[in-house]
């Protein structure tokens, strides 16, 4: 049973930093892209961020980009979204999802339905 669990989310500051973590378990063969997604309320989820284990290269958001770090460690399978000097526009529901085929294009976005696999969320809430 393919399952990837979100965890890291809370409260912080403006300007403060969050590290969320997303373990992969149950996957046959491990899947190539890992995403992180969020949705905030009313709105619609959006990509992140993703990242390839083919060749470890990356894709940032505009509205991420300088301030967010995607990684993975494969003997652990967990994908970690370090966060940095976040804003209150960040606060959202942080979702992790992985397929095994998707390709993560760097000059192009992530959508919800290239990946089969999701994590069940955790929040974050970026408030002074």
């Amino acid at each position: 049973q393919v399952q990837l669990v979100e965890s890291g989310g809370g409260l912080v500051q403006p300007g403060g930093s969050l590290r969320l973590s997303c373990a992969a378990s149950g996957f046959t063969f491990d899947p190539n892209a890992i995403a992180w997604f969020r949705q905030a309320p009313g709105k619609e989820r959006e990509g992140v961020s993703c990242i390839n284990r083919s060749d470890g290269s990356t894709y940032y958001a505009d509205s991420v980009s300088g301030r967010f770090t995607i990684s993975r460690d494969n003997a652990k399978k967990t994908i970690y979204l370090q966060m940095d000097s976040l804003k209150p526009e960040d606060t959202a529901v942080y979702y992790c999802a992985a397929d095994a085929d998707y390709y993560c294009s760097a000059d192009g976005s992530v959508l919800p339905g290239d990946f089969g696999s999701w994590g069940q969320g955790t929040q974050v809430t970026v408030s002074s």
